[in-house]
């Protein structure tokens, strides 16, 4: 009996996914832990590996759909001795999947009633007009079906096309059912091969003031699109990843207390020393951040009380420290995990930080590289923000936001200075850390880095 390949949940949050690509065709050979096909999950893009052995029988779920939901059968895997005859009566219908984003459904007007035009009498043909209207037909998509006459389309396409001036009939739609939507009109304005509907047929009552055999001049560009005087505006399907952010954060937001403590750390000795390790050691190459992080689980190792998580029942104190550092996507964020940092050199952090940003970007990362972690690190001090405070990614109990090192007035032995200060700032979930243990711990980690040699040791 053939084995269902059903879509895995690759993470927690998961509920459903995109089948990216198939690495496998049907008929071939798959073995246990042969990488089948890849999953665009909430977090990143991952390898999905076969569990069981035998041939690549059908493929229920092509590669491209989108919103396949866990769990779904998404191919089926003959075993040994099976044929084709096998699929008879298996996975008939694939699961409902979307070839393409979905255009999010809101409330509209109602749409205006399309304009009945009576049909006008046939115009003299001009050479030019004609080859013109000859290739306008040759390019334009064919009608999109309809019933009793009714163009099927998304009240936001039928209120972009009367604004545009574009005629329904003419456009092929790309959503269920051939519904014309809001990238099919978007399209049709961009590459204008599409008639509108002030220029679907010439106008029998406005002849042609130019002399029989000339072409009429072009007709002017159809204005941006714009709903109800509103400017102009696209719009940008939610993926996978940003509707998890929105959830995650608006659930932090409304349910963690959240409380903001801010040091400003001179890294001056800091940048020096930095500067020797790495002209020291080519390969090295420690950033600022790399130091933030040693110092940030050294803190933690110092003030275990800090390092912990919320639970209904209980405060979790975690006895390792695992920093997870924000790393932006094009789409939103990720947050690979340093284990152990406590425990981990300069040297070791500094190459584990570019190996697991480098392969965020790219969408490498396994599983439990960036799901976890006790505590987190957002660094946005290389885009020149001075201080900002950053949201708790829950069940972390706290989130260290690190602005950019700046040239400052100090004062000194009285003395007034300058100094390069970098500004930190921890948001604390106040059902776990107290006002007293946020500051315990910013008083070890400023001590850190106003003398890293501390963390040399």
């Amino acid at each position: 009996m053939p084995i269902e390949i059903r879509m895995p949940a690759l993470s927690p949050t998961m509920t459903e996914g995109n089948l990216a690509r198939w690495l496998k065709k049907e008929g071939d050979e798959v073995h246990s832990g042969d990488v089948i096909a890849e999953i665009e999950t909430d977090k990143a893009m991952m390898e999905y590996e076969a569990a069981d052995e035998g041939r690549l029988g059908k493929i229920i779920v092509p590669e491209g759909a989108q919103g396949v939901k866990v769990n779904e059968p998404i191919a089926l895997l003959l075993e040994e001795g099976e044929d084709a005859s096998s699929l008879e009566g298996h996975a008939d219908a694939a699961p409902a999947v979307e070839p393409a984003p979905r255009e999010e459904a809101r409330p509209e007007s109602p749409a205006p009633p399309e304009p009945k035009t009576e049909p006008a009498p046939a115009p003299v043909a001009r050479p030019a007009a004609a080859a013109a209207a000859s290739v306008a037909t040759a390019a334009a998509p064919a009608p999109q079906p309809r019933e009793n006459g009714r163009v099927f389309a998304s009240p936001l396409a039928r209120r972009m096309a009367h604004h545009a001036g574009i005629n329904l009939a003419a456009i092929r739609g790309s959503g269920p059912q051939g519904r014309v939507v809001k990238a099919d009109i978007d399209r049709a304005l961009s590459n204008g091969t599409v008639a509108t509907a002030a220029h679907a047929a010439p106008d029998a009552r406005a002849p042609d003031a130019r002399a029989p055999g000339l072409p009429r001049p072009a007709p002017p560009a159809p204005p941006p699109t714009s709903l109800d005087g509103a400017p102009h505006f696209t719009e940008k399907p939610h993926s996978s990843m940003r509707r998890v952010i929105a959830r995650r954060l608006t659930e932090a937001k409304q349910t963690v207390p959240h409380f903001y403590m801010t040091v400003d750390c001179e890294i001056d000795e800091l940048l020096r020393i930095r500067k020797v390790l790495n002209a020291a050691d080519e390969a090295l190459n420690v950033s600022v951040n790399d130091f933030v992080i040693r110092a940030a689980g050294l803190a933690l190792r110092q003030v275990p009380a800090a390092n912990a998580s919320w639970s209904d029942d209980a405060i979790i104190l975690w006895e390792r420290a695992d920093i997870a550092m924000a790393v932006a996507l094009e789409d939103g964020l990720i947050t690979p995990i340093i284990k152990g940092a406590d425990g981990k050199g300069l040297a070791q952090i500094a190459a584990e930080t570019k190996d697991l940003a480098a392969r965020a970007r790219s969408g490498k990362l396994k599983l439990d590289e960036f799901q976890g972690g006790t505590f987190s690190i957002s660094n946005l001090g290389m885009y020149g923000i001075r201080e900002f405070a950053a949201v708790i990614n829950p069940p972390h109990g706290c989130i260290l936001a690190v602005g950019s090192g700046m040239p400052r007035p100090v004062v000194k032995d009285g003395q007034l200075a300058v100094a390069t200060v970098m500004s930190c700032t921890l948001s604390a979930d106040h059902r776990v850390v107290d006002g007293a243990v946020g500051a315990q711990f910013l008083g070890v980690f400023k001590r850190l880095i106003d003398e890293p040699a501390r963390m040399l040791l």
